[in-house]
């Protein structure tokens, strides 16, 4: 057989084969980096919680915790661990990028007060108020852990680091868990509601360790934000969302622990 007369379609198959095979262990690392490593450690959590002496509802668990004794030591901790949130949320958008994907395609094109800030206070008051109250009722009937939204020290930096910390959560899940998953899904060819439930999923992994109650309920915010970003292609609501929720449950905690009969 001459050069001329090779089958025109084995170099392009072999090639869209290798890149879906770079695909599926490109997902497989940034998820074992990220939030897949940690929805395997929150199952595990769960687990321990429920065979734990009171159940999930005997066990507390502190989202932000002091991590040091000395005040700029712990302020070093806490800003550390902002930077690794904000660095997933890089990976995923360098990774698009090498990719030929850039942010208009992920959606965070520029920001704008309309198509995004407005949508996105409205997400944060249609998941948040029904997530406080699926906690609250969760939380009573034995099927969550008391959350400690902040259990840091009173010092001067207490705030804004609580703040800083739900910014970075928000970039990080968002970019990660809908903007990059689901782009990566799609070049595999999974169709939207697959990749819908796949997002969803591991939305809902990771917050195992609430309770059965955390899970569920951010499987369902995964589900909504997840078909938001689908239809709309903006991503910058869910990120304004989900800051806007954590830095509320973070801040109102503070504030009214201890002050009101209904808050674990």
């Amino acid at each position: 057989m001459v050069r001329g007369d090779r089958p025109a379609t084995s170099r392009p198959e072999s090639t869209a084969d290798g890149e879906r095979f770079a695909i599926r262990v490109e997902i497989g690392i940034v998820l074992i980096i990220t939030f897949g490593l940690s929805g395997l450690s929150a199952a595990l959590s769960l687990v321990e919680s429920a065979l734990a002496p009171g159940g999930l509802a005997g066990q507390r668990v502190a989202l932000n915790p002091s991590r040091a004794v000395q005040s700029t030591i712990d302020l070093l901790f806490q800003l550390l661990s902002v930077t690794r949130l904000l660095g997933w949320g890089a990976l995923g958008l360098y990774l698009l990028w090498r990719s030929g994907i850039g942010l208009r395609p992920v959606g965070l094109a520029r920001i704008r007060w309309r198509g995004d800030v407005v949508p996105g206070l409205v997400l944060a008051a249609v998941i948040g108020l029904p997530g406080l109250g699926l906690y609250l009722a969760a939380h009573a009937l034995g099927l969550s852990v008391t959350i400690v939204p902040s259990s840091l020290h009173d010092h001067w930096w207490r705030l804004p680091v609580l703040v800083l910390s739900a910014i970075a959560n928000a970039v990080a899940e968002e970019i990660i868990v809908v903007g990059y998953l689901i782009t990566r899904l799609r070049a595999l060819g999974w169709s939207e509601n697959r990749s819908l439930a796949a997002s969803a999923l591991l939305r809902g992994s990771y917050h195992l360790y609430q309770g059965l109650g955390g899970g569920l309920g951010n499987l369902v915010m995964g589900a909504i934000f997840g078909r938001y970003w689908q239809r709309t292609g903006r991503l910058w609501p869910l990120i304004l969302a989900h800051a806007t929720i954590d830095s509320v449950a973070y801040i109102g905690y503070t504030v009214l622990h201890g002050h009101v009969s209904w808050l674990p």
